[in-house]
């Protein structure tokens, strides 16, 4: 009988320990991309700190298809969790359904779902406020501005996906600075979609300098495109430091720009800290715990003066 109780015990023992092995699906927006690679980096290197948690990542290769395919099949091999980052955040709606509807937690990382308002139970938000990324980098740029004297300047604005809400929060925080008394003197010259994509960035600003386009500024919705605006100034042999140039996520290539004496702002986005945040919220809710339907990581305002406690974070 003793020997029965001990077996049971060790059986019980050995089945939670079994328990307590977590799958997690994480489907991410795009692989090639700079931030992306950061944030991804971010979900296996701490989920390597953590004992029995499994990450099944997925490219969705920017294809809204074949993100939702991924969720599925996340849904049929039965995994505890599951994170998105969405390559269409107006298009997460049947994501949120899928997942609900069997049962399994999902968190949104990065990308503000359009329904995030609307999350059912055992769902969440990580990542950081889009407004706050857009109004610290236009309002270094207003002070870049006054304190080289200007009491009139134009700006040109490249935008990132359209269907990204990071994209259109970014770009309505940079109007909505502009249209405060401080940095009034402001004003839009131009403004176009440049997809993320440091070549696309690069060839907007090249047309806009082809065509006489006069600028005091460039704000870029991420750093990339800021990037690509940098090299088409040089190209076309505008000396740096006539040209404010800002950027948002601190990645290690805008960071070596800012060195460089380039890049004259960026904001620093925690993509480590997203992706961190995003699998303890995921196992928190794989767990039967609660958490915050929408956890903010801080933005932080990147300058020459404060660049070196950066340089080793994205």
């Amino acid at each position: 009988m003793k020997s029965k109780l001990v077996m049971a015990a060790m059986l019980a023992g050995l089945m939670a320990g079994t328990a307590q092995a977590e799958n997690i699906g994480v489907s991410m927006a795009l692989f090639d991309d700079n931030f992306l690679t950061v944030l991804r980096n971010g979900m296996i290197d701490y989920s390597k700190e953590l004992k029995d948690v499994n990450l099944q990542i997925e490219d969705a290769q920017n294809d809204v298809g074949k993100q939702l395919n991924q969720i599925q099949n996340f849904v049929a091999s039965g995994v505890d969790a599951i994170i998105v980052n969405p390559v269409d955040t107006d298009a997460t709606a049947a994501m949120t359904q899928a997942a609900a509807a069997a049962g399994i937690p999902l968190v949104y990382v990065n990308r503000e779902p359009a329904n995030v308002d609307q999350l059912p139970d055992k769902q969440a938000f990580v990542a950081s406020k889009e407004i706050d990324a857009g109004t610290l980098e236009t309002q270094e740029a207003c002070r870049l501005l006054k304190a080289a004297g200007k009491t009139e300047a134009k700006i040109v604005v490249l935008l990132g996906e359209l269907s990204n809400q990071a994209s259109r929060m970014r770009t309505q925080a940079i109007k909505d600075v502009i249209a405060t008394p401080d940095c009034r003197f402001m004003s839009i010259a131009e403004e176009q979609v440049g997809n993320w994509s440091r070549t696309q960035g690069a060839d907007l600003v090249t047309n806009w300098l082809s065509a006489g386009i006069k600028f005091d500024a460039v704000l870029a919705n991420n750093d990339e495109m800021a990037i690509g605006a940098i090299q088409a100034l040089k190209a076309a042999n505008v000396p740096m430091d006539q040209v404010i140039v800002g950027g948002i996520d601190a990645t290690q290539d805008a960071l070596a720009a800012m060195a460089a004496g380039d890049l004259d702002v960026t904001v620093f986005q925690n993509a480590a800290g997203q992706g961190k945040g995003a699998v303890d919220a995921a196992l928190k809710l794989a767990k039967g715990d609660s958490v915050e339907k929408k956890v903010y990581v801080p933005f932080e305002l990147v300058t020459p003066a404060n660049l070196k406690d950066f340089q080793q974070k994205n």
